[in-house]
């Protein structure tokens, strides 16, 4: 008795920290780690916008954006990217949400970086209309995620033109799963001003989980993406509905575990004043949380990647995330926000 229980507690031990599977007596427990990245304005050095939409991020312009600068950010995003591996996930996450990227280019050229060409992660992008030339999109581990349908949805409820979200069904690992990846209007102009943009998101987003349902009422559904609200806020708090005690999410509802994250640790993906918020969110729904069927995917943890070597130890921006650009100046850092990570797992019984 005694030699069972070491063996599970060292396999669950084991599990916390990857994605590989380790042996637990006679089944295997598997461990899917989702991650977002929000990269910070990540364009390519080339004036390729024909409404001059990237002509920032040019040799020529305000920001002097060049080859050199460019390298750079592709080496800082790459780098911290591997950091996301673990002893027991040498290929890191199974799936990788981006925020703010000009094209389907830059997100290759990040996954042919040295740093992370091994993994062989595939690139899943769409152009939306921003007005900035920014998108969304997705990196996955083909080993562990296949993608069966990507749709593009826009949002027309709002008086400007802003990131299309991207709704990814595939297989993770022989179950079905939904990513839906966004990126909300910011709070230009101020929270309150603003907030009715951010609920007009949210409710296109739940209106899409909930298509997905009508469809397959087993389906697991991630949200994940720049929010530019935090946990507590209407939009996620009321309109996406998402809990904060992972006990109180219905099945076709969602947890919020980056609610705890900020409110009970104080812990934030960015510094704004002084004071930390939580916009990098993933959210699940109840049926990837309270699972009784220990061989479907279920949430077991969440984390800030706030790594050392991602955080300015000088000046204004002394202890939150080191950014590539201050006040115009150029620091050649990674981002203005930390990643995001959860981690599901689950046990396959032995053959």
């Amino acid at each position: 008795m005694k030699r069972h229980f070491l063996v599970a507690a060292l396999a669950c031990m084991l599990a916390l920290f990857g994605f590989d599977a380790v042996q637990a007596q006679n089944a295997k427990v598997q461990v899917a780690g989702i991650a977002f990245y929000n990269w910070e304005n990540l364009f390519d050095t080339i004036p390729n916008n024909p409404e001059g939409r990237d002509i920032e991020f040019t040799p020529d312009g305000p920001r002097q954006w060049d080859g050199r600068k460019y390298r750079q950010k592709l080496h800082n995003i790459a780098y911290a990217i591997s950091n996301f591996a673990t002893k027991t996930t040498p290929i890191g996450p199974a799936i990788i949400g981006v925020a703010e990227v000009e094209n389907k280019t830059v997100m290759e050229d990040v996954a042919r970086q040295p740093e992370l060409a091994k993994w062989n992660l595939q690139v899943i992008h769409h152009d939306s209309p921003d007005a900035r030339g920014v998108d969304v999109g997705m990196l996955y581990n083909p080993r562990y995620f296949k993608p069966e349908n990507v749709t593009n949805h826009r949002l027309t409820a709002v008086p400007f033109r802003t990131r299309d979200q991207m709704c990814v069904v595939g297989s993770l690992l022989g179950q079905r799963i939904a990513v839906i990846v966004n990126h909300w209007p910011s709070r230009l102009g101020g929270q309150e001003k603003s907030e009715p943009n951010r609920i007009a998101a949210a409710e296109m987003c739940k209106f899409i989980a909930d298509s997905l349902w009508n469809i397959d009422p087993e389906i697991g559904v991630i949200i994940m993406g720049d929010l530019n609200d935090d946990p507590s806020n209407k939009s996620c708090a009321k309109i996406i509905g998402a809990k904060k005690k992972a006990a109180d999410a219905k099945p076709h509802g969602f947890f919020n575990p980056m609610w705890s994250i900020l409110e009970d640790q104080g812990v934030g993906t960015l510094k704004y004043q002084g004071s930390w918020n939580l916009f990098d969110q993933i959210m699940l729904s109840g049926n990837l949380v309270n699972t009784k069927n220990p061989e479907k995917w279920t949430f077991f943890q969440a984390k800030v990647l706030n790594f050392p070597f991602l955080t300015a130890t000088e000046g204004n921006l002394q202890g939150g995330p080191l950014r590539s650009f201050s006040g115009g100046a150029y620091l050649g850092g990674y981002s203005d926000h930390y990643p995001t990570e959860i981690f599901l797992r689950r046990s396959v019984p032995e053959k």
